[in-house]
């Protein structure tokens, strides 16, 4: 009888070429889940205080959620953690794909690499025997060519390969890691991190079982998912795309809001993937416009340019949906592009954050550059999400005369000149000429250039904002500015405590109103205690590698009950949330002992956050209230207001103990 995970991790050392397991206590997994959990303790553990990021002390780890591979559906997700190069505390970034069961299929929950190779190297694991191997041939291919090669070299589809394009290579920290042919775990700037250790890919393909406790338990749980998941169906296949867009149109001028419930998110997200919000997002003000300083309704309109991005066109290029390991939902696509000037035989379905970063940020509606830039990223291994808002922060340089033509090496670059743009990505994927100093990402590019450009580098602590505006959802503020990895929209916000529908899974919490007065929606009273829950809940999730749009089906997804069954535990619901905050804390704590104070070092750029307040759209007027906002997540969660850190007392009952004296002596 098994009890879902492997209980064993890999340590791998590329400047001695020594290669180690660890046992790992049953204690620990019930303490920390694996995935993130597990991850966030060993890089506390391990990463000494002040490692050089890009240095051989920095410790590159790969982990699978505790969930993967054990019959329990949308639990399919993996993390790449380690000391960002971007931010200087606690980097992680999650993709999916099928590269999660493939870690512990190879016999272990987590590989972690330390140290630096003299050559380039893969790390492989076929069938249980670890090695390390020559990828001199390999160094410079792009990460879809270098794939190819190495499931041809390894033997075929069982092989699942992790790998940096030329971005990582070159030490870009934008750079994410590589998987299924361009899907990327994007964020944190750790391709650069592999690159850095001169790590082109692991390649892994094995045969362990996943053992569960309760193999019966799982199936009825599947089964009862199922009826709901399936119900509806024919009649989702017949909504329009349009639809969505009229609800963003809607949105726009509505005085009232209301509380979004799975079905719709199911529906949405089944039939279109994330584009679905292209239009809808770019309508109502969630997205960023014109590097947050505009409006889609009036600079980027539905008429001449985000119905050019609606996702009904880019469904119409596509040959083939995908699904991830254990996902019904089947929200990802290939395409194909035969004609324009961008052709292309086989490439990714852009998603909605590539589509806003290189459409509504930057007013480009030319949905065949789109395609041009997302495949020119997935290959190089460089985030679309910091790519997009870098090429803004230059636009913008560009129209105040602090960067000229001559500076852009030629480049006209004014608002949504896609030609430009493809030019732009070109340049800085390989690190050539104004592409060198804009390939680490708008704070360091600002610094470089200088002359007040820093007013324009759209950021949170180092990392560039996503296509989610703030001031559109303040709850996503605190998201930015307080959690251990700034800047990213997949942790928490007011519209995910409405969809996770947590007063469903933890008795005690209160109810979101389904319907509320748009200004209600900027009175933070009261709504610090359902943040809070949710960065917890979203912890525990990451560390069971759930997928966050399972989260989005309003606790339908019985996630608490597949971990019970799995491992045989009897945890109740709040045990997983105190597991969730225990996550939470370490990866907060290890910011802390690298000297960071997220209330600080963690702000973002004002303009995000409605200082000066927009002059016109939806929201017009909006200035969000940083100081209580973060005041009373801290005070939610156990934090320091102060600092943004958990607070001794916190941390000691949570039995943090090597966490509070790092941090308090």
């Amino acid at each position: 009888m098994g009890n879902g995970y492997m209980g064993k991790v890999l340590h791998v050392d590329l400047s001695s070429g020594s290669i180690r397991e660890e046992q790992i206590a049953p204690e620990v997994y019930k303490r920390f889940l694996s995935g993130a959990g597990l991850a966030a303790k060993v890089l506390f553990d391990t990463i000494p205080p002040g490692a050089d990021p890009l240095g051989s002390e920095n410790v590159l780890g790969f982990a699978s959620g505790l969930l993967t591979g054990t019959g329990a559906f949308m639990t399919g997700r993996w993390m790449v953690v380690a000391k960002s190069p971007l931010t200087g505390g606690y980097g992680e970034a999650n993709c999916g794909g099928a590269f999660s069961p493939a870690i512990k299929r190879s016999g272990y929950d987590a590989i972690f690499v330390r140290g630096v190779s003299p050559k380039p190297v893969c790390l492989r694991i076929l069938d249980g025997k670890a090695e390390i191997t020559d990828a001199a041939h390999l160094w410079g291919k792009d990460a879809v060519e270098a794939e190819r090669l190495l499931i041809e070299e390894h033997g075929g589809k069982r092989v699942r390969v992790a790998v940096i394009g030329q971005a990582g290579e070159r030490g870009s920290k934008i750079s994410g890691v590589v998987h299924d042919r361009g899907r990327i775990a994007a964020r944190s700037g750790l391709g650069a991190v592999m690159g850095s250790k001169r790590l082109k890919a692991v390649v892994l393909a094995g045969k362990e079982p996943i053992e569960v406790h309760d193999p019966e338990r799982i199936k009825d749980l599947n089964e009862t998912f199922m009826k709901w998941f399936k119900a509806g169906e024919s009649f989702e296949r017949r909504v329009p795309s349009g639809f969505f867009s009229l609800m963003g149109r809607f949105f726009r001028v509505s005085p009232v809001g209301m509380a979004q419930d799975g079905a719709l998110a199911k529906m949405a997200f089944r039939q279109f993937g994330t584009i679905v919000t292209n239009v809808l997002s770019s309508e109502s003000g969630d997205s960023p416009v014109k590097n947050w300083k505009g409006a889609g309704y009036r600079d980027f309109p539905i008429q001449t340019h985000s119905g050019n991005l609606d996702p009904k066109r880019i469904i119409a290029r596509q040959v083939r949906k995908y699904h991830c390991f254990s996902c019904p939902m089947g929200c990802g696509g290939l395409c194909r592009v035969e004609s324009g000037p961008y052709p292309l035989e086989e490439t990714h379905k852009p998603e909605y954050e590539t589509c806003c970063s290189f459409g509504a940020l930057i007013l480009n509606n030319d949905l065949d550059a789109i395609f041009k830039i997302n495949d020119m990223l997935n290959r190089a291994g460089m985030d679309t999400i910091s790519a997009g808002v870098t090429v803004a922060f230059a636009m913008e340089c560009y129209e105040n005369g602090i960067l000229s033509r001559q500076d852009l090496d030629g480049i006209d670059l004014s608002w949504g000149n896609a030609a430009g743009v493809v030019r732009l990505v070109q340049k800085m994927i390989d690190r050539e000429g104004i592409g060198d100093v804009l390939a680490d990402g708008v704070k360091e590019a600002s610094r470089r250039i200088g002359k007040g450009s820093e007013r324009f580098a759209m950021h949170a602590g180092g990392q560039e904002l996503p296509m989610h505006d703030a001031r559109f959802d303040p709850g996503l503020l605190v998201a930015y500015e307080l959690e251990p990895t700034p800047g990213r929209h997949t942790n928490v916000c007011y519209q995910w405590t409405e969809l996770f529908a947590m007063h469903k899974i933890f008795p005690g919490l209160p109810k979101p109103p389904q319907f509320y007065r748009i200004r209600e929606k900027y009175n933070p009273a009261g709504k610090e205690v359902l943040m809070a829950a949710g960065s917890k809940y979203v912890q525990a999730a990451n560390g069971l590698g759930a997928c966050l749009f399972g989260l989005y089906l309003s606790a339908r997804l019985p996630l608490f009950e597949y971990a019970n069954a799995a491992t045989g535990w009897t945890f109740a619901p709040r045990d997983y949330l105190e597991i969730g905050e225990r996550i939470q804390a370490v990866r907060q704590g290890f910011n802390g002992r690298e000297g960071l104070k997220p209330i600080q070092d963690f702000s973002m750029n004002p303009r995000a956050a409605g200082h000066p307040p927009l002059a016109y759209g939806p929201l017009k007027g909006v200035s969000l209230d940083r100081q209580r906002l973060n005041r009373d997540f801290c005070r939610a969660m156990g934090w320091d207001e102060g600092t943004g850190l958990p607070t001794k007392a916190r941390l000691d009952a949570l039995g943090l103990a090597e966490v509070s004296r790092a941090l308090y002596g």
